[in-house]
């Protein structure tokens, strides 16, 4: 993917991919930590998520 497409792609907070795989949000940063999951970091320091990929690792379930 095109760096350009990325910066357009919807980013998802830790509680929205968590409300998908139905786990806590914490599980969802967790799981950033061990690699099973890219964030990226907003100014501030939060950690937001690829919509393609939750959507691509929720396929895969």
């Amino acid at each position: 993917m095109m760096q350009h497409e990325i910066q357009h792609e919807q980013l998802l907070t830790p509680r929205e991919v968590a409300s998908r795989f139905h786990v806590d949000p914490k599980t969802v940063t967790r799981w950033a930590k061990e690699g099973k999951l890219t964030a990226r970091r907003t100014l501030g320091g939060h950690r937001r998520y690829l919509d393609s990929e939750v959507t691509r690792l929720l396929g895969a379930h």
